[in-house]
């Protein structure tokens, strides 16, 4: 059980630092609110109008899910770019082959309208 006392003090240590910031707004709240403006809601400096549940255009998410993806896949260049002069005409290749592709699948988008907003 000894070789397991550090596990068990970072366990302790680590809940107080998580718990800690978590407990510390508690101690100085205040329930007595003076100002009724500070409880209204704020929208970019007008009264909010409409429902917050409203339906989104579906145009909203396929912008961010592309962008999501493309994104995500600009992130497999740095580790092609680092070691560049060590992979040989294979690893340039090979990228080449994943930047075509990129580029097929972001003219197709294009040419499916997917990034046109009206």
């Amino acid at each position: 059980m000894l070789e397991f006392s550090p596990i068990c003090i970072y366990l302790v240590i680590s809940l107080l630092v998580s718990l800690i910031p978590l407990g510390l707004p508690f101690l100085f709240y205040s329930n007595s609110s003076t100002y009724p403006e500070k409880l209204s809601a704020y929208e970019c400096g007008f009264d909010p109008f409409g429902d917050a549940r409203s339906r989104f255009d579906i145009r909203f998410y396929l912008v961010s899910i592309l962008f999501i993806i493309f994104d995500l896949e600009v992130t497999f260049f740095f580790p092609w770019a680092v070691p560049l002069n060590k992979i040989d005409l294979f690893g340039f290749w090979s990228m080449m082959a994943f930047l075509l592709i990129l580029t097929i699948g972001f003219l197709y988008e294009w040419k499916r309208g997917a990034l046109d907003w009206e």
